[in-house]
């Protein structure tokens, strides 16, 4: 017979015996750590939940299938193309084409989309994303009872890709917290309800995956990434954190193989605007006059500047609230009204936050110094275009770095797609020369070398004569969505 010794464990045991011994040694102190910060660092983090079941049912009934309609006509372009001879009139089948896709009559049809939505008051007030309302001719409202409503809109903001639409119901709607964005961290759980496909008050769950990310869908752009399953027919409905209160709303996808990335706008982002909708139908912000970008490497060593933060003025339009103030290109602002300003993303935020018609404060680092501005925003204007019979100096020139400048003309602005008519703009660059080398393009815009304003081939010729063989050669370049570009190369 064979007795089992007590004290021998199997690998698993003696894994788990030695885990427990270190948390009972810890609370009590003995490894040298307090309990307390024990306490605090296995309580701090938010576990997985064993069910999300709470957060659906109280979150739920808030949650919205959107459903529109849009009244289109069949001689579209995209109609006519597929209904199209592609034969033309020497085709032998035009009689059996004709019969069956030639003469036909307009025809009214209805184009229909999906959406989610979510209630933030009783009385009615729904929030969705802009694209999923926007010129809608019908939209009706799908609540979890099945009850089906028509809804108007109150308003809507492209720039944020947010709309306010609103029903009338019989009786209190049920509705939805605003929770802190601000607060989420990465790895916070979270929630998304929707219809994706159509498929109502789906639940799926996931992670905050990143926050302030830019995709590139506007001027606005802060969103929340999460591995929450977002798919088509999830716009518009809410991001909810462990608490129950909407964080965010879902917005957009990665499309082609971007399975399991969806983001959303922070609710903080949205608060303001939903307001605004509100009360007032449409959206104002400030408007400061400027083209703006963040700082690169080269950038910080041309101006300067001790890091790269804060937002580089690369442009100012003329009878704007910048200029009017005395802002002038290449200034470097670093706060607006006591706010540090870290990136172009940031300003643009605050100086939209601020309002029209109120005065903000700004700090610029120019030249070596810090200097202030007090500036009175605007509603943004509509760019003027170039005048057509502006006459221009066409005169190119090549030089030893090898590429070859022109004067702008506005049928060479219009052609790179360029708003300036004054300056000089790169119209060939050599391979494997030095400017070529440097990635300078075609279709830059040369703006100042080494500090001197460039407004003409002759400030180009004169400069580069300057700069002696083996010398630095600071170049800055305008190029179209990039914005300002420094580029250094030796003569």
């Amino acid at each position: 017979m064979s007795f089992r010794n007590p004290f021998k464990f199997n690998p698993i045991s003696k894994t788990r015996f030695i885990i427990y011994t270190v948390m009972v040694l810890s609370v009590t102190g003995l490894l040298g750590y307090p309990a307390s910060d024990y306490q605090t660092a296995w309580a701090s983090p938010r576990m997985i939940p064993e069910n999300f079941s709470t957060l659906v049912t109280k979150s739920s009934p808030a949650v919205v299938n959107i459903r529109t309609e849009k009244d289109s006509k069949t001689d579209s372009r995209v109609f006519r193309f597929f209904h199209q001879n592609p034969f033309g009139d020497d085709d032998p089948f035009r009689e059996f084409h004709e019969k069956f896709f030639g003469g036909r009559p307009n025809r009214d049809f209805k184009q229909r989309s999906l959406g989610s939505g979510f209630i933030i008051d009783k009385e009615g007030y729904i929030v969705t994303n802009n694209h999923v309302v926007e010129d809608a001719d019908k939209i009706k409202v799908i609540l979890t009872n099945s009850k089906e409503y028509d809804a108007k809109i109150i308003g809507r903001d492209p720039n944020t890709d947010l709309a306010l639409i609103k029903i009338k119901a019989e009786t209190a709607l049920p509705a939805v917290e605003l929770g802190d964005s601000d607060k989420l961290q990465i790895g916070e759980w979270v929630i998304a309800i929707g219809s994706p496909f159509g498929l109502e008050h789906t639940v799926t769950a996931g992670i905050i995956s990143a926050k302030g990310r830019v995709i590139g869908s506007g001027p606005y752009d802060d969103f929340l990434q999460t591995d929450a399953s977002i798919n088509p027919g999830n716009s518009g409905g809410p991001l909810i954190d462990m608490n129950a209160k909407v964080v965010g709303i879902n917005t957009a996808i990665i499309a082609g193989g971007g399975g399991g990335i969806g983001f959303a706008i922070p609710i903080n982002l949205a608060k303001g605007i939903i307001e605004q909708l509100r009360t007032k139908g449409e959206v104002s912000r400030g408007w400061l006059g400027v083209a703006i970008q963040d700082v690169s490497k080269e950038m910080s060593e041309y101006y300067g500047l001790k890091d790269r933060k804060g937002a580089l003025v690369a442009e100012i339009f003329e009878d704007n609230p910048a200029a009017k103030a005395g802002i002038l290109p290449h200034d470097l602002i670093m706060e607006v009204d006591g706010k540090k300003i870290e990136s172009s993303r940031d300003l643009t935020r605050v100086i939209a936050e601020s309002g029209v018609g109120n005065s903000v404060e700004i700090k610029v680092f120019r030249n070596g110094e810090q200097k202030t501005f007090k500036v009175e925003l605007a509603q943004r204007k509509k760019a003027k275009n170039a005048p057509e019979n502006e006459k221009a100096d066409h005169k190119d020139y090549e030089g030893e770095l090898g590429m070859q400048v022109t004067k702008i003309t506005p049928k060479i602005a219009r052609r790179f797609k360029m708003q300036e008519t004054t300056g000089v703009v790169v119209t060939h660059v050599e391979p494997n020369s030095k400017a070529d080398n440097a990635e300078i393009m075609r279709g830059d815009l040369i703006r100042e070398i080494n500090h001197r304003a460039i407004n003409a081939v002759s400030d180009f010729v004169e400069v580069l004569r300057g700069v002696k063989k083996g010398e630095e050669v600071f170049l800055v370049i305008s190029r179209l969505n990039k914005g300002t570009v420094v580029i250094k190369l030796i003569k």
